[in-house]
């Protein structure tokens, strides 16, 4: 069961400074420069890209150069490239999808003045930039509260796509989330090195299923496509195994659903949800609307911006998140302490 929600207009804005460039909202266009990821990663660009279709949908836009497009990058070194093809296009709004794009976009930037560019899980101080930026450490810490209540052996998995500030928020969230309900449950912590390495996720996950873990947090955008693969793999070769994933940026249900003696089982225990799409879509229409701002705008789950599904959990478990929630204070000061700093 997907959960939809939007984000709303009270989400923080830091430094917010209207760009000095005019929209013509008639012939406005926008595209998204994805990560490594792709646009069919189950998670993070994917999220960008359905956004960026609903609002080009909603807006009567065609895809493709001068509607809505995107651009994908199947390696680092695709990052300027993809950005100039997209001033170059004369898109009138260019979005930089992933922290990896930073230097790239302040390039492009700098280089293009009159341009508008978005950037999303960093901070670029342009002002011809706006950068889009979530709290993952308070939907990750809803994640290590339900990975300590669902753990039988007392042992819990994180694997991380590629170390970096962002990663580390859902990593710092996750093991603080575990530790609140119960201090003694070892966190095994591994990173993969890669946002698109499915095979790496399955032979990390397997290492750590085999190990006693019985609950892993993936934070690795198609990395953890692997992560499923082999919880699957697991409960199909022995039934009795209760293994869980708990997903990232998407509601991932459906990578987890497999079929054991005739009968579905759900072995994604919760997703934490990024707004990114939400964010994407609203901030397309603003700039159409001529309203561009640039700053840092902040989400978090006060505003919608991040959270964590609920439809595998118990009805105590979903009470004992839904206070956790309401005294959020720890949550923020893991937030303070890991914040973005350009």
């Amino acid at each position: 069961m997907k959960k939809a929600f939007g984000l709303a207009a009270t989400a923080l804005t830091v430094a917010s400074l209207v760009a000095p460039v005019a929209v013509n909202a008639a012939d406005f266009s926008a595209v998204i420069v994805t990560d490594v990821g792709g646009v069919d990663d189950k998670s993070f660009n994917q999220s960008a890209w359905e956004g960026l279709e609903q609002f080009g949908k909603e807006n009567k836009l065609e895809k493709g150069v001068g509607g809505y497009d995107y651009l994908q990058s199947n390696s680092d070194s695709d990052y300027v490239t993809n950005l100039n093809s997209a001033v170059q296009a004369n898109f009138s709004l260019i979005f930089g999808i992933g922290y990896k794009l930073e230097a790239a976009v302040k390039e492009a930037a700098t280089q293009y003045p009159d341009k508008h560019f978005a950037i999303v899980d960093s901070v670029v101080d342009l002002p011809n930039v706006a950068s889009l930026t979530f709290k993952d450490n308070e939907a990750a810490f809803l994640a290590g509260v339900a990975a300590a209540k669902t753990t039988k052996t007392k042992q819990v998995g994180f694997i991380g796509g590629v170390e970096g500030f962002v990663i580390d928020r859902f990593e710092a969230g996750f093991v603080e989330g575990v530790k609140a309900v119960d201090p003694s449950i070892k966190v095994e912590v591994q990173y993969a090195g890669s946002f698109a390495d499915a095979a790496k996720g399955k032979q990390l996950a397997a290492a750590m299923y085999s190990g006693g873990a019985d609950v892993i947090f993936h934070a690795s955008g198609g990395t953890g496509n692997g992560v499923f693969s082999e919880a699957k793999d697991i409960v199909t070769n022995d039934p009795k195994r209760e293994v869980y994933v708990i997903g990232v940026d998407l509601d991932q249900d459906a990578e987890g659903l497999v079929t054991v003696d005739g009968k579905e089982r759900h072995l994604t225990l919760a997703s934490t949800l990024k707004g990114v799409g939400s964010a994407v879509k609203k901030f397309a229409q603003e700039t159409k609307e001529g309203q561009f701002k640039s700053g840092n705008t902040i989400y978090g789950l006060k505003d919608g911006g991040v959270d964590l599904t609920t439809a595998q959990l118990s009805l105590k478990l979903k009470k004992r998140l839904k206070n956790t929630k309401l005294k959020s204070s720890k949550v923020k000061s893991l937030y303070l302490k890991n914040q973005i700093v350009n």
